[in-house]
C-alpha cells in the first residue's frame, strides 16, 4: 500500500471520501466544462483551466466565489476523487509538469468521481440499522467499488460506470425502502417529481421518496423531512429555514450549500450548516 493511500473503512470511515484540495491538482477547476449562468460567471471548455486558477493549483478568488458569480464552484464535491486521481492513480505527477498525462487524467477524474460518490452513499447505507438485512450485499458492493478505484488509468476509462451505478443504485433503493418502511405509509412517491418553486411550507414529508426530485426554489420552511430519501434531489435555492432533516438519508453537504436555511434548520449529525446561511 502506498503512503498516499489510506483504506476507506466501510460503515463510517469517510476520511478519504472527503475532498482534500491540498493533495489535488485542481482537477475540478480544469476537467469539467461550465457555461455562463446563475452558477458560473463565464464559459469554460472542458480540459481548460479556469482563469481564476493560480500556479499553485489554488483558486485565486476562493473567498469571494459567490460574490463574483461562481456559486456553482462552492457546491461542487468530488468526494475525494481529486486527490485519489492525483496522488494514487497518477502517483503525484501533475498535468502541468507532465502535460502528456493531462487528457487521460481528466478522463479518469470523471470516472473516479462517480465511483467515490457511490462509495459515499454505500458507506452511509452501512451505518443504517434498519437496512442490516442487506448489509452483506452493501459491503460487497462497497468493496467491489473501492477495488475499481485502484485500477490503472486505461482500465478506468473503459469501465462501464453507468452499468455499475445502476447496480449500486438498486441496492441503495432497497436500503431506502427498508429505512423508510416505518414512516412512509400513505406518503406519495415523489421520485423525480417537478417541485420547482413549490409551496411546501410546513409539509409533512416524513419518510418521503424525494430521490432526484426538482426542488429548485421550493419553499420548505418548517417542513418535516425526517427520514426522507434525498439522494440526487436538486435543492438549489430551496428554503430550508426551520426544516427538520433529522435522520434524512443520502443527503450530502453540497446539497445544503446550494440551498438556503437558518440556525433553526435541523440536520443529520454528519452535516453542518453552510456559512452563507
Amino acid at each position: 500500500m502506498s503512503q498516499e493511500h489510506v483504506e476507506v473503512l466501510a460503515g463510517g470511515g469517510r476520511l478519504e471520501l472527503r475532498a482534500d484540495c491540498r493533495r489535488c491538482f485542481a482537477l475540478c477547476c480544469v476537467a469539467p466544462a461550465f457555461s455562463a449562468s446563475a452558477d458560473f460567471a463565464i464559459d469554460k471548455a472542458a480540459g481548460h483551466a479556469c482563469p481564476n486558477l493560480a500556479s499553485d493549483f489554488r483558486c485565486g478568488v476562493h473567498d469571494t466565489l459567490r460574490q463574483r458569480g461562481f456559486p456553482g464552484c462552492t457546491v461542487y464535491d468530488c468526494f475525494g476523487a481529486g486527490q485519489k486521481v492525483s496522488q494514487v492513480t497518477f502517483g503525484g505527477h501533475d498535468w502541468r509538469r507532465a502535460p502528456s498525462t493531462a487528457k487521460r487524467m481528466f478522463e479518469v477524474f470523471a470516472i473516479m468521481r462517480h465511483l467515490h460518490e457511490l462509495l459515499w452513499y454505500l458507506d452511509e447505507a452501512l451505518t443504517l440499522e434498519p437496512a442490516r438485512s442487506i448489509h452483506g450485499e452493501l459491503r460487497l458492493a462497497f468493496d467491489r467499488t473501492e477495488r475499481l478505484t485502484h485500477d490503472d488509468p486505461g482500465t478506468l476509462v473503459e469501465l462501464d460506470v453507468a452499468a455499475h451505478r445502476r447496480d449500486v443504485n438498486a441496492l441503495l433503493l432497497r436500503t431506502s425502502e427498508l429505512v423508510r418502511a416505518g414512516v412512509r405509509r400513505g406518503k406519495k412517491d415523489r421520485r423525480g417529481a417537478d417541485l420547482i418553486g413549490a409551496d411546501l411550507k410546513g409539509a409533512d414529508l416524513r419518510g418521503a421518496n424525494l430521490r432526484g426530485a426538482y426542488l429548485i426554489g421550493a419553499d420548505l420552511t418548517g417542513a418535516d423531512l425526517r427520514v426522507a430519501d434525498l439522494i440526487g434531489a436538486d435543492l438549489r435555492d430551496a428554503n430550508l429555514s426551520g426544516a427538520d432533516l433529522t435522520g434524512s438519508i443520502f443527503l450530502i453537504q453540497s446539497q445544503l450549500h446550494s440551498a438556503k436555511g437558518d440556525g433553526g434548520t435541523k440536520l443529520p449529525p454528519s452535516l453542518t450548516h453552510p456559512a452563507h446561511w
